[in-house]
């Protein structure tokens, strides 16, 4: 069975002293029940806190990814922030695909793309997210958003390490709105179906789900088949919710065990 996975994207919040509370209140939390050892735990603080994240979870149950990497190596790019850079910090993880990042930054298809290249060049484990906008979804092109969306960025793959897929329905993204475990799960299964269809490790990718998952809603997802975790927005700066969704996670694989 795939492992768990929760990650936590903090957005741009956090300051020095709430990501030391914080980060202190979910290692006392994990390291007080040994059961959640068995899903694994990604956070992802704002660039400026990577090095105080990647110092304090060093050598402990919580990996640190970046929420966003440049497609390129180095260069005149003002602002960005190269893979390698990330990996330098102590960064296992990054975020590629957003749908913030595509809203707000203008990010197509084929520059993510350009950004997973790069990020599997450096060595980083990526989470690749793709999801339709409740427009798309009411006009019933939510299928056809999402393809179009991977086979874009996985164009030309022929492996599938280091890769894991976040569907995150844009319309779900801190609403408050979550899509309902069978819509979910349907979208994961139809992702599923790609990877197969194009002769990719379909049985081993891990598809997690975004979009307003909270303590009250993990259990419900996580017993879905094919959904395989979360990727935790505002809850995640919660450790009493955070926690709680790591342990939903673990609970689903000792179920399976």
């Amino acid at each position: 069975m795939r492992r768990a996975l929760v990650a936590g994207n903090w957005k741009m919040h956090g300051s020095s002293a709430s990501v030391a509370r914080l980060l202190g209140e979910l290692l006392q939390g994990l390291n007080s029940d040994a059961a959640q050892s068995d899903a694994d735990i990604v956070v992802c603080p704002s660039h400026p806190h990577l090095a105080q994240a990647a110092t304090l979870c060093a050598d402990s149950a919580i990996a640190v990814g970046g929420q966003d990497c440049s497609a390129h190596a180095e260069g005149a790019y003002t602002g960005e922030v190269a893979p390698d850079m990330l990996s330098d910090l102590g960064c296992q993880w990054v975020i590629v695909g957003h749908s913030e990042r595509r809203q707000y930054h203008g990010e197509s298809d084929a520059v993510v793309a350009a950004k997973l290249a790069a990020s599997h060049s450096a060595g980083l484990h990526t989470m690749l997210c793709v999801g339709e906008t409740r427009a798309q979804r009411e006009a019933g092109q939510a299928e056809e958003v999402v393809r179009h969306q991977l086979a874009t960025a996985l164009e030309n793959r022929a492996v599938l390490d280091r890769l894991v897929i976040a569907y995150e329905p844009v319309w779900a993204i801190g609403t408050g709105l979550t899509a309902t475990p069978q819509q979910a799960q349907a979208m994961h299964a139809f992702i599923r179906g790609l990877l197969r269809e194009w002769s990719l490790d379909a049985d081993g990718t891990r598809v997690l789900y975004g979009g307003s998952v909270k303590a009250g809603n993990a259990a419900e997802l996580f017993a879905e088949p094919d959904i395989d975790g979360a990727l935790v927005g505002g809850a995640s700066l919660e450790a009493k919710q955070f926690l709680a969704i790591i342990a939903a996670a673990a609970q689903r694989a000792q179920a399976a065990n």
